[in-house]
Parts: structure tokens; sequence; C-alpha cells
């Protein structure tokens, strides 16, 4: 599927910078008996609905014309939300310093959950500070990464 995503990016993120905004994340995924390709934008000043139907409407045409997307889908437009996914690096770039939230697939020192400052990462490992403490974790084990907002 990534390769789909990373085909969708190409052909879709000019159009997304031309209507004012970024391209935060794609996911095409199949659910149940449905696909979905789920397209997330932002920009400074936050997405409302007004803003996804007019990045919607400006990428039906253009998503119509691509040829490797073969079977019928759902396009969703949306924000990635203020406790978005941390899916690639440059999300883990911009979230250095924010309070992020691990899950990992199997437990690392009896734990499956780490939530800390996310630090710093490379390509084996992501680093976070949980209390006073820092963290190595492998990120062939991280399952799920994503922003912690502090609702106080």
């Amino acid at each position: 599927m990534a390769n789909i995503e990373e085909k969708v990016q190409s052909a879709i993120e000019p159009q997304i910078k031309q209507l004012g905004y970024k391209l935060y994340d794609i996911e095409y995924v199949k659910e149940g008996k449905d696909y979905f390709l789920r397209i997330y934008i932002d920009n400074d000043s936050g997405i409302g609905l007004e803003d996804c139907e007019k990045v919607s409407g400006g990428l039906s045409e253009i998503l119509d014309k691509q040829e490797y997307l073969k079977e019928q889908y759902f396009l969703e437009v949306s924000s990635p939300g203020i406790e978005r996914v941390l899916r690639k690096d440059a999300h883990l770039e911009e979230s250095i310093g924010k309070q992020i939230e691990i899950k990992l697939f199997k437990p690392y020192e009896n734990k499956k959950t780490y939530t800390g400052i996310l630090n710093s990462f490379t390509k084996e490992i992501v680093r976070v500070s949980e209390d006073n403490k820092t963290i190595n974790l492998d990120r062939k084990l991280i399952a799920h990464m994503k922003i912690l907002y502090n609702w106080d």
C-alpha cells in the first residue's frame, strides 16, 4: 500500500500546495470490503470543514486519472488532529520537544506504552524522556506514535 500512497502524494501534493495547504499524510487502507484513501491536510491557522471540502473537490479530478487506483474507494480529506499520528521522519522532526505516546508491539522493560518528551530519533531509535529517564526505543518495536495534547 505504501507504494500507492507515494504515487498519490506525487500526484496531489502540488495541487494541495496551490490551494494553500500542507500535505501531512496519506493512508490507503482496506476496511472490511471497502477501500479508503485518507488525505490529511494542515496549515498554520487550522483546518475546518470548508478546507476539507475545498481540497477534496480539487483532488477528485486528479485522482480519477490515476490508473494505479484500480479499486473503487472512498476519499476522505481531514485534519491530522491535535493528537496527530507520527508515521514519518518529518512528523517526528516537527515533534521534537513535544510530549508523545508510543505503543509497542511487545513489552520493552515490562512496558508496552511509553509517554514522554521526544528528544531525538534516528532510522533505528526513538529517544524519549520519561520520568527524568532517557529511553531508547527500537523503531522496529513501535506499533503507534502520536502527539499527546495537554487538555488542562
